[in-house]
């Protein structure tokens, strides 16, 4: 009768954050008031449910600029992160 080895769990590495894939948004600055904030506005096309017409919606984010390189009217790209502050979860991909 042969014996059953015991087997071993390998240890699996957790994804470094290169490996991650983060959800890339992207928008134009429409603020830059606050210090190392700026307000991004992103154009979404959407379509009626019942009616299949075509309309646009705009979302607003409060993204963090650490070096406050950005000014009204530039095109930027961002990223989900932790809460940064109650309305800022989102940073500037450089």
């Amino acid at each position: 009768m042969p014996v059953k080895k015991s087997v071993k769990a390998e240890k699996v590495e957790p994804k470094k954050a290169a490996e991650t894939k983060l959800r890339v948004t992207s928008g134009v600055v429409v603020s830059d008031k606050m210090d190392k904030t700026v307000v991004v506005a992103v154009n979404l096309l959407k379509k009626h449910p019942k009616y299949h017409k075509r309309f646009t919606s705009t979302k607003r984010y409060k993204v963090h600029d650490p070096k406050n390189q950005f000014k009204t009217g530039d095109k930027v790209s961002f990223v989900g992160c932790r809460p940064l502050s109650k309305d800022k979860q989102w940073k500037v991909v450089y």
